[in-house]
């Protein structure tokens, strides 16, 4: 880590240079002892096709909408950790999705 010499705020790799965000202060990369690191872009993977759908787990659930029996079902936690888990169902036969209470 190395903090710029004029704000002492953390300065960030980017290409070739260290600059610093706050103050907008640059120094080249140089220094045995530096190791710079890029920073990896997180995979989200996002099923946008219903026909992918069927990886997820199923269970016997009344569609509010078709009254449809089998309904796909997710976990979700939507507030804090001493809070339970939200549960998601999605019909598989319309697609309607609803939140259990």
């Amino acid at each position: 880590m190395k903090f710029c010499p004029k704000c002492k705020a953390l300065m960030y790799p980017k290409e070739k240079k260290l600059i610093c965000n706050k103050c907008g202060h640059s120094e080249d990369k140089k220094g045995k002892n530096m190791v710079v690191t890029e920073r990896k872009e997180k995979e989200v993977t996002v099923i946008e096709n219903k026909d992918e759908l069927n990886v997820l787990p199923k269970t016997q659930k009344l569609c509010p909408k078709c009254d449809n029996n089998k309904a796909y079902w997710i976990l979700r936690q939507m507030r804090g950790s001493d809070e339970p888990e939200s549960r998601f169902f999605t019909c598989t036969k319309c697609g309607h999705k609803w939140r259990e209470d």
